[in-house]
């Protein structure tokens, strides 16, 4: 065996595990930046969801909806609690304005960042992580106040008080 050929080899094989590595390693930061823009889609959904129930339980026609609400004595006030949105405490018999409490798709914990009003009432809620978001533009009209978000938790989903008022200071874990 001539000695040169032992050492190109040698190197040869340095730069083929190289590549694999470079390789697998951008592979792992396209899923990783996938998986975070399918959990931006499902914040947004979970987050609409939310809105929607809080609309419906301040009794505030949510907007887009062009069909008019007769006022009642308890509209124009959010709930205590998130529970109060899966069987409304006001009404006799169950009233439902949200199917299920939903985890939060960015955290995955069950435990949201709640906007409230002077009375304590959710008037919003937020995901509680501070990572920045990748999605900075591209928001339909009801959200896009989004696009000045520095951090997910700046995504706040609620009644429109929630954005008239100054939401940090309002914000309670």
């Amino acid at each position: 065996m001539r000695t040169g050929e032992s050492g190109f080899a040698y190197v040869l094989l340095l730069v083929a595990v190289a590549i694999v590595a470079a390789t697998g390693a951008s592979a792992l930061s396209r899923g990783s930046a996938m998986g975070q823009r399918s959990a931006e889609r499902e914040l947004l959904y979970v987050g609409q969801a939310f809105e929607n129930a809080l609309h419906s339980y301040a009794g505030v026609r949510p907007p887009g909806e062009n069909t008019p609400r007769a006022p009642t004595p308890l509209t124009l006030a959010g709930p205590m609690a998130l529970e109060d949105l899966l069987k409304d405490p006001r009404t006799p018999g169950l009233r439902r304005h949200l199917r299920k409490l939903y985890a939060d798709p960015i955290t995955g914990q069950a435990q949201w960042g709640l906007v409230r009003d002077a009375a304590g009432r959710i008037v919003g809620i937020h995901s509680l992580s501070e990572r920045p978001p990748l999605k900075t533009h591209g928001f339909d009209a009801a959200h896009a106040r989004f696009e000045q978000a520095q951090h997910y938790s700046d995504w706040v989903f609620g009644l429109p008080a929630a954005q008239v008022v100054g939401v940090p200071a309002l914000r309670a874990p």
